[in-house]
């Protein structure tokens, strides 16, 4: 017996009777991207190891436990194997690729503040969950070149229209600075942070314990149940911001006031990845269960010099498209959407089907989405005929076509087309010379007595 295969643990197949949710979502996403400036994006599907350890930070589960390293092929026979310099991973976030594709070409020398989004696929190794796959995807934007908090204004603003766009309901927005890396500011937090922690060591998990020497913030961002109580009481960081960064935070509150987004402050808020400075934020939606953050993000200030690249501000976002489908309202027949075309042939002899094909062929020339049904004959040697008319018609209805044409020996002796609108319920007769020009003329709407 021939082995089945599956697809991997913690990744989907995503159907023909689902990609129509998926593709609206994308579409709305682009659609308000374009309406902000910013520009379409696409980096390779895995990166430079070094390039996350350096930026997403080297003591981050993301690095520490989630990155699919891939590997050169095999050796042949008569092939040595080929040995890389770097090692390789598929891409488990999406900011630091744009941000090194930015710097490799340049981008930031022709334009002062350059403004980008990506629809992408992300990897990550962990244990799968409703809205938390091994391969998920990703829609999020990058904007580098300005530190105005109008522009962090402006990066949410596009995210919660976008959402809201999507018909998502029960939206919070948590808002925080985790201020800079000036003395006076998060390093004096940060040592705060590390004396309260040890006081609780005790009470950590096996993996806070470990933070505790490497990033005392990351127990902030700590799921297990026994750390969250011990952190819902430590410092906030918005108590500890250097006057540049209260500043900073202050008018972002107020840009945001002002455009009417609702939000709160969660002083605990730090998100996942150490390249974060001052503004960080998520959107939640409290019906996900756990899993509840949709968009995140923040601002990255120190990430193109860390590169090596010169200093240059930069903000941006991630969103989860799983989640999204997850929180979005339902709406009538949205799955069908894909399956819809405008013109179905129906031919109901093999002579008949030569005409039938030629007719569709002529018709997708001129964008008219049409399709006819391929079913064999039980007996093909036995008889000259198809599937039944009613039969045909079945498969035209449930593909909701607006015109069906019918194709049989009487309409081949006497060269015509029958033309029967679903929709309205009403039938009439096309010459064979003028029925490409005329269902085209009536699918786009031109109607007048001559096409009946």
């Amino acid at each position: 017996m021939r082995e089945v295969f599956r697809r991997p643990r913690g990744t989907q197949d995503i159907l023909p009777d689902q990609v129509s949710r998926w593709r609206t979502v994308e579409e709305k996403f682009r659609h308000w991207c374009g309406l902000y400036g910013y520009w379409e994006v696409r980096t390779p599907a895995f990166e430079s190891r070094a390039l996350f350890e350096r930026t997403v930070g080297d003591a981050t589960d993301i690095v520490e436990k989630q990155m699919f390293r891939v590997g050169p092929p095999k050796a042949d026979e008569g092939r040595p194997e080929q040995k890389e310099k770097e090692e390789w991973v598929l891409r488990p976030e999406g900011t630091a690729p744009v941000a090194r594709a930015v710097l490799e070409n340049g981008l930031l020398s022709r334009q002062s503040l350059v403004k980008l989004f990506y629809v992408a696929a992300i990897f990550r190794y962990e244990r799968p969950q409703a809205g938390r796959l091994r391969q998920h995807h990703q829609c999020g934007v990058e904007a580098l070149g300005s530190g105005d908090p109008a522009l962090d204004a402006e990066v949410i603003d596009l995210g919660w229209n976008f959402l809201n766009d999507c018909h998502i309901e029960g939206l919070s927005v948590f808002l925080n600075s985790i201020g800079c890396l000036q003395p006076e500011c998060r390093p004096r937090y940060r040592q705060d942070l590390l004396n309260y922690f040890w006081q609780k060591e005790s009470l950590l998990c096996k993996d806070c314990r470990r933070r505790l020497q490497s990033n005392p913030l990351r127990i902030l961002d700590c799921k297990e149940e026994t750390c969250q109580p011990v952190a819902r009481k430590a410092p906030k960081s918005w108590e500890y911001l250097c006057p540049a960064c209260q500043d900073h935070f202050s008018r972002l509150q107020d840009h945001l006031s002002g455009m009417g987004i609702p939000f709160e402050i969660d002083g605990h808020l730090v998100r996942g990845l150490d390249y974060y400075q001052r503004t960080v934020f998520e959107f939640r939606h409290m019906g996900l269960g756990a899993q509840n953050t949709i968009l995140g993000g923040g601002r990255y200030d120190g990430l193109i010099e860390e590169l090596g690249g010169p200093a240059t501000p930069g903000v941006g976002f991630g969103c989860g498209i799983e989640r999204v489908l997850l929180a979005m309202v339902p709406t009538p027949n949205e799955q069908e959407q894909s399956a819809v075309i405008d013109v179905f042939v129906a031919p109901l002899t093999k002579a008949a089907q030569k005409e039938g094909v030629k007719l569709l062929s002529a018709l997708r020339k001129k964008k008219i989405a049409a399709d006819m049904d391929y079913s064999e004959p039980k007996n093909p040697t036995g008889t000259e005929e198809l599937r039944s008319l009613k039969g045909q018609m079945r498969q035209a209805h449930k593909r909701r076509a607006r015109l069906v044409i019918i194709i049989g020996d009487d309409e081949l002796t006497r060269n015509f087309l029958t033309v029967r609108d679903m929709v309205e319920h009403r039938q009439w007769t096309v010459a064979f010379g003028d029925a490409v020009a005329k269902i085209t003329a009536y699918i786009l709407g031109q109607r007048d007595p001559s096409l009946r």
